[in-house]
C-alpha cells in the first residue's frame, strides 16, 4: 500500500476512518489515514469531513485506493456539538455558503433550530441562506413574522416548493458555481430539494413519522455531491453540495456563554451600551440595552428565548469543563 505519487484530493464522504476522495487526476480513491490518525488538537468526533482537501499517496497496486497523508488548512468548517459522543462533529469544510432549509409545517416550524444554525455560522463567519421549503403548505402569521425578522436583521431568505418545482431555478442560480452545505431538520425536504435541483442525484426521501410528527432520517452520513441543474433555457449550472445528515437537535460548540450575544446581530450592536457594560447578564439588570430593545420591538421575543436557552446550555458545558 502506498509508495506511489502524492496527489491532492477533496473528501466526498467517509465512515470508520475510511474516506472516498475525489483526486485531481479524476479518480475517486477509497482511502485510509496513514498511521490511522491525523494531528487533531481539538479532539473532533470525525478527523475529516466532506469538503476537506487532503494529500493522498496512491496505491501502486490499485489506482482506486490510497492513503491520506496530510490535511490542508481549512478555510472554514461548520461544526456542531455531538451530544451522543460528547465531542464536536465537523459537518462540512471549505464552504462558500450554508443553506439552512426549513418548512412552515409538516414537520412543524422550529425557528429555534435555525437560530442555533445561524449562531454557529456567525461564529465561523459563514454566510447563510435560509430556504423556506414547502410553500405549497399554509403559512401562519407566526411563521411569516419570524421570517420577516430574520430578513430584518440581515439574513437572506428564499421561498420555494421543491415538490412543485416552484422557485428551484432561483435557488439554482443563487448557488451556481459555489460549494455549499445544506442543513435542516429531518423531514423539511432537503433530499427532495436536491433531487429537484438535479434529478440524476436520485437521493432517497422519506415520509414524516406520524407518531412524533418528525422526519425520518434519510441521510446518515454527510456527502459531497456534484450537482448540475438544467435551466428552462437549456443552460446548465454546476454546484458542489454537501448534504449533511438530518438533525433533530443542533447543539452549539466552540464559544463561551458571555460570547454568545456576539453571534446575534441584533444584540451584538448593543453590547457595551448597558449600564453595567460588558458585565451585564442581559437577564434582569436595570439599564440593560438588550432588555430595553426586547421591550421595544428591537429584538424578537423568540430570538431572545433562543439566546437564553443556548446560554444555559453553554453554561452547563462550561461547568462540566471545570468539574
Amino acid at each position: 500500500m502506498g509508495g506511489g505519487s502524492l496527489i491532492r484530493g477533496k473528501v466526498l464522504c467517509g465512515a470508520n476512518n475510511f474516506f472516498d476522495v475525489s483526486c485531481e487526476d479524476g479518480t475517486v480513491r477509497y482511502c485510509s489515514i496513514r498511521g490511522k490518525k491525523l494531528e487533531d488538537p481539538v479532539g473532533y468526533y470525525n478527523p475529516l469531513a466532506p469538503g476537506d482537501f487532503v494529500l493522498v499517496d496512491e496505491d501502486t497496486h490499485d489506482k482506486e485506493k490510497g492513503q491520506i497523508v496530510s490535511l490542508e488548512k481549512r478555510k472554514n468548517h461548520f461544526v456542531r456539538w455531538n451530544q451522543k459522543t460528547d465531542k464536536p462533529q465537523i459537518l462540512a469544510c471549505n464552504i462558500d455558503l450554508l443553506v439552512c432549509v426549513t418548512s412552515p409545517a409538516n414537520p412543524p416550524f422550529r425557528p429555534r433550530f435555525i437560530d442555533r444554525v445561524l449562531v454557529q455560522a456567525e461564529a465561523e463567519q459563514i454566510p447563510v441562506l435560509i430556504v423556506i421549503n414547502k410553500t405549497d403548505l399554509d403559512t401562519t402569521d407566526e411563521v411569516r413574522l419570524r421570517i420577516n425578522d430574520w430578513e430584518r436583521i440581515g439574513y437572506e431568505t428564499l421561498k420555494l416548493s421543491a415538490l412543485n418545482n416552484t422557485g428551484v431555478e432561483r435557488f439554482a442560480k443563487r448557488i451556481e458555481g459555489l460549494t455549499v452545505a445544506i442543513i435542516g431538520q429531518s423531514g423539511v425536504g432537503k433530499s427532495t430539494l436536491l433531487n429537484s435541483l438535479d434529478p440524476t442525484l436520485n437521493l432517497r426521501t422519506a415520509e414524516i413519522s406520524s407518531k412524533y410528527d418528525r422526519g425520518i432520517h434519510t441521510t446518515t452520513q454527510g456527502i459531497l455531491l456534484k450537482a448540475t441543474h438544467r435551466f428552462r433555457d437549456g443552460t446548465e449550472s454546476k454546484t458542489e453540495v454537501i448534504d449533511t445528515p438530518g438533525i433533530r437537535h443542533f447543539a452549539i460548540w466552540g464559544m463561551k456563554p458571555d460570547e454568545l450575544a456576539l453571534y446575534f446581530p441584533e444584540m451584538q450592536k448593543l453590547l457595551g451600551t448597558c449600564t453595567f457594560g460588558l458585565s451585564c447578564s442581559h437577564t434582569h439588570e436595570e439599564g440593560c440595552a438588550i432588555l430595553h430593545a426586547l421591550e421595544n420591538g428591537g429584538i424578537h421575543p423568540d430570538r431572545y428565548e433562543s439566546w437564553r436557552l443556548i446560554s444555559e446550555e453553554l453554561e452547563a458545558l462550561t461547568a462540566e469543563d471545570y468539574s
